[in-house]
């Protein structure tokens, strides 16, 4: 079992930065690949990125390139994902995700185990 607590969301002004992390618990962290997703009111639960638990590849959803950034720092049993250029459309509620295998959240968009989520607002 794996427990996961993300914190770092907030009100944020368009164009501004907001830093999310996701603190894990449990089974070895550093054996699980990490993701982030995101739900919009009124709409599904959409993959945002992953990270791999060995070498550090990535992934993203193309409205996020260039402008977030996943990473982990396997010490801290710990996932963060940077946001820059914000923008109102990303305005969701962000839930960290773990998997055992990196697939299920590059490619397959799902996950072994959630987050309870933390709120990105940001204004226009």
């Amino acid at each position: 079992q794996v427990q996961l607590l993300e914190s770092g969301g907030g009100l944020v002004q368009a164009g501004g930065s907001l830093r999310l992390s996701c603190a894990a618990s449990g089974r070895t962290f550093g054996s699980y690949a990490m993701g982030w997703f995101r739900q919009a009111p009124g709409k599904e639960r959409e993959f945002v990125a992953a990270i791999s638990y060995a070498n550090g590849v990535t992934a993203y959803t193309d409205s996020v390139k260039g402008r977030f950034t996943i990473s982990r720092d396997n010490a801290k049993n710990t996932v963060y994902l940077q946001m820059n250029s914000l923008k109102p459309e990303d305005t969701a509620g962000y839930y960290c995700a773990a998997a055992s295998a990196y697939r299920t959240l590059a490619l397959d968009h799902r996950a072994d185990y959630w987050g309870q989520g933390t709120q990105v607002t940001v204004s226009s």
